[in-house]
């Protein structure tokens, strides 16, 4: 199958999409990879208010984060020996039996003259606590030795309202994430994604959530498809395709404002938008000559450069991180496969060998991995190119995958897949060993795309 009716299928497909109620939250569903994660314990905060409402549990969303990380397995409320909200009353021999290496404590109360709540957190490394007795001793400024508690590895104060609370959750998350993995959090992230609502004067709908599916909004509307969300590396716009006016444009809306500019309208086909990393350009496919072929656009002056120029068709470029060079996907060799080109010199290289078709390739933000749907016997699934080793590995094994796309922190990547003869978006850890399903409610939802860091 060539790469041009491959994208008129999927044109077909979108038009099939069922619809979801607005109010319709994608729920993470572990399916596998929990057990081998790192066990940890977050302990329900402690509620210490005598005045306001009493706010959702913290420590609930800051488990489902972590535990969605595919790095970390917290440990049951129900299996806690303790609950311990000071330091000084862990019993640290309680938690190493359970094989529970950090722990985390917490209070809230309300702040009745500022209509605030406050917040206070403490994350400690149950091993070090341990070997020490909760007695470690440190040099002081005079050098003398002192009693501390260097087993604490975080020992915060926030405030927030209540409208913030979630939010403030995902930030705590964000700093366990980083102080124990040595990595940046993405838990503050959010994901852009396409449903229709079959019916409705504007079905086709281009929605924007938490990464976790949490304070969905709708952004925009259209009687006609909506296709191939891609975020700003500043989060704030999103580069798209719209068929508004019954061929394929490309546009970039201000998500805040809603303010929209058409930045092309070719002849024939244009699709697959790409922000460069330095947000000043965009990679992007016209067919205005022939076949598709790969350009880039600079926004500002919407000068085209036209970057492939071949007999085959060239689309899906995706970025490096420096800004150099571009991925492609190419049926230059017969059948799709993954290229590299680089924009200073034009020299190409074919990048996959393995599997009978690689498509829909994504770098990870490190540069050494390259994530792209790979068709074997067992059908299409998710896979990874190491290009320091050139091996792959494939990550999935669920049915029909599609339109990868990595978390700014190269974790996790989200993408679409088939569950139960509907469209769904799942994810699965960068290593393969986690994998989690976010069902929608009603209706298909596809083309995910996760925001950079915001």
């Amino acid at each position: 199958m060539n790469i041009k009716r491959k994208i008129i299928q999927l044109f077909g497909l979108l038009v099939l999409f069922q619809s979801f109620a607005a109010s319709a939250k994608l729920e993470i569903v572990i399916t596998d990879g929990i057990d081998s994660a790192r066990p940890i314990a977050i302990l329900p905060f402690k509620w210490e208010g005598s005045a306001g409402q009493k706010p959702d549990n913290l420590s609930e969303v800051i488990s489902s984060d972590l535990m969605r990380s595919g790095k970390f397995k917290p440990l049951d409320v129900s299996q806690m020996p303790e609950t311990p909200y000071s330091v000084s009353d862990i019993n640290f021999s309680e938690w190493t039996k359970l094989g529970v290496d950090a722990l985390v404590t917490g209070t809230v109360g309300f702040d009745a003259t500022k209509q605030r709540y406050v917040i206070n957190y403490q994350l400690v490394d149950i091993v070090r606590g341990q070997l020490t007795n909760g007695q470690a001793k440190s040099l002081s400024s005079d050098g003398e030795l002192v009693l501390s508690q260097d087993y604490v590895l975080l020992n915060k104060r926030m405030t927030a309202t209540s409208a913030q609370m979630r939010a403030v959750a995902h930030r705590i998350s964000n700093r366990i994430y980083e102080q124990l993995t040595g990595e940046k959090g993405a838990f503050e992230t959010r994901i852009a994604y396409v449903v229709v609502k079959d019916g409705d004067s504007y079905p086709y709908q281009l929605r924007v959530s938490d990464y976790d599916g949490f304070n969905e909004k709708l952004v925009l509307s259209s009687r006609q498809p909506l296709m191939s969300p891609s975020w700003s590396p500043d989060g704030k716009q999103l580069a798209y395709v719209s068929f508004q006016n019954n061929k394929a444009e490309i546009y970039i809306m201000d998500i805040y404002t809603g303010k929209r500019e058409k930045v092309t309208s070719y002849p024939r086909h244009n699709g697959a938008p790409k922000f460069s990393p330095d947000g000043k350009k965009l990679a992007l496919v016209l067919s205005k000559t022939g076949n598709l072929q790969v350009y880039t656009l600079d926004i500002a002056t919407k000068r085209l450069t036209q970057i492939t120029n071949s007999r085959s068709n060239n689309t899906e470029p995706f970025w490096y991180p420096d800004g150099k060079s571009l991925i492609f996907t190419s049926d230059r060799g017969g059948k799709p496969q993954i290229y590299n080109v680089d924009l200073a010199t034009n020299a190409t290289k074919r990048l996959t060998w393995e599997g009978s078709q690689n498509l829909g390739g994504q770098i990870t933000p490190d540069g050494r991995f390259i994530v792209m749907v790979n068709r074997s016997q067992s059908g299409f699934n998710l896979a990874k190119l190491d290009l320091e080793t050139n091996s792959m590995q494939i990550l999935t094994h669920t049915q029909l995958d599609e339109s990868p796309s990595i978390s700014p922190n190269g974790g996790m990547v989200i993408y679409s897949s088939i569950y139960n003869q509907t469209n769904v978006l799942s994810m699965v850890s960068i290593d393969g060993r986690f994998k989690a399903r976010l069902p929608a409610t009603n209706g298909r939802v596809r083309a995910p795309a996760w925001s950079p860091f915001l």
